[in-house]
């Protein structure tokens, strides 16, 4: 068994009854792809902290799933289709995810990784919207690729697809697609031509293998994977309960900046959005609005020497004057200053992401001069 490629293991895993994030995380933690199998399925001794997770309930539910299809037809049906698996293990894994405090244990990914090398805005909205929400997407999502940025949604009808049209108009865009279903069969079905131009330009991810099928538990840990992706987020229109509060709730434990798209109070599809803009979330009203978030605002640049890299305060301000004396790991950020390990993980993620540092081997090290990333 351990002969055979990983992938289709974890794609097997990660198609588990009762295999939630936690325990495919603790699994795979603990034990490589073809062990973590063969413990799933009953026929190897977990170890300890896998043990203490796991629940009779459990323990049968993943011992009929192993029955139901061997792991050497999950890589077959992941090759067909042309998608990798990645762990936190591969070099390839996407950097935002390494360091978030609710990391996928594997992701599903086709397309051009490279797509996350840019500055990333994710927009987010109603799959509900109205026309002009449809427009204002479609317009953000195609000024933002003009100014280089990649667009992070969720390929669903209304806000997400527009915002993707957009991006797509760009001749060099690479627009990333988070979705809940298995990478093989696009939702809903009437954007599948959508799907087919955002891998074959940009990116897709899921956390779930071929033929998972949409369901509505799968939709809010979508939204915390756009989030986590993303360096700001952009919620264009959102009923008062909408899912892309969910998104926009992730991004606020995660240190994201969220921003929102003004409405009218007479909207039912804005009703959430002005929620937003009443807790202190930023109003949008063009790209300029978000490229400042970003702090890539060309009108102020002025000179050559124009950093665009937001100013770090607080936390982040410690943390980076810490690097800068000398490379250092999220542990020994943890002794240095004193703050929790979540808190170390999250400031130097945001940091990475903002280009104030560069990882090497699990060490941090400031970087002086922006764009410098070697």
């Amino acid at each position: 068994m351990s002969a055979q490629a990983p992938d289709g293991f974890l794609a097997a895993l990660a198609g588990f009854d009762l295999m939630t994030v936690a325990r495919l995380r603790t699994l795979l933690a603990n034990h490589e792809p073809a062990e973590a199998f063969a413990v799933a399925a009953g026929r190897a001794q977990p170890s300890p902290v896998v043990a203490a997770a796991l629940s009779p309930e459990v323990r049968a539910a993943w011992c009929a799933s192993a029955q139901r299809r061997p792991p050497d037809e999950w890589a077959a049906r992941c090759q067909a289709c042309g998608v990798r698996v990645l762990t936190a293990r591969d070099a390839e894994f996407p950097g935002p995810l390494r360091l978030d405090p609710d990391p996928p244990g594997v992701v599903f990914v086709k397309g051009d990784l490279g797509a996350l090398d840019a500055r990333r805005v994710g927009i987010v909205g109603t799959r509900n919207a109205t026309g002009p929400g449809r427009d204002i997407a479609a317009q953000l999502g195609h000024e933002l690729s003009v100014a280089g940025a990649t667009i992070v949604s969720g390929l669903a009808k209304g806000v997400d697809g527009a915002a993707h049209r957009g991006a797509l108009r760009v001749a060099d865009a690479r627009p990333v697609g988070v979705v809940g279903n298995g990478l093989d069969a696009p939702y809903p079905r009437q954007h599948a031509e959508l799907w087919r131009q955002v891998a074959e330009r940009g990116l897709l991810v899921s956390e779930w293998p071929p033929g998972t099928v949409p369901e509505p538990f799968r939709f809010p840990l979508r939204n915390r994977i756009i989030a986590a992706l993303s360096e700001v987020v952009v919620v264009v229109e959102s009923r008062e309960r909408g899912g892309s509060l969910i998104t926009a709730q992730a991004a606020i434990e995660r240190g994201i900046d969220v921003m929102a798209v003004p409405g009218s109070p007479r909207n039912r599809a804005a009703a959430g959005t002005n929620q937003l803009l009443r807790d202190g979330a930023a109003p949008v009203t063009d790209a300029d609005d978000v490229l400042v978030a970003l702090g890539l605002d060309t009108r102020r640049a002025g000179s050559g020497t124009f950093d665009p890299r937001p100013v770090p305060r607080g936390l982040e301000a410690d943390v980076l004057a810490t690097c800068r004396r000398d490379p250092a790991t999220v542990e020994e950020l943890v002794l240095q200053l004193g703050i929790s390990l979540s808190a170390a993980a999250m400031t130097v993620a945001r940091l990475e992401r903002s280009g104030w540092v560069r990882e090497a081997g699990g060490w941090f090290e400031a970087v002086a001069v922006w764009g410098d990333q070697r």
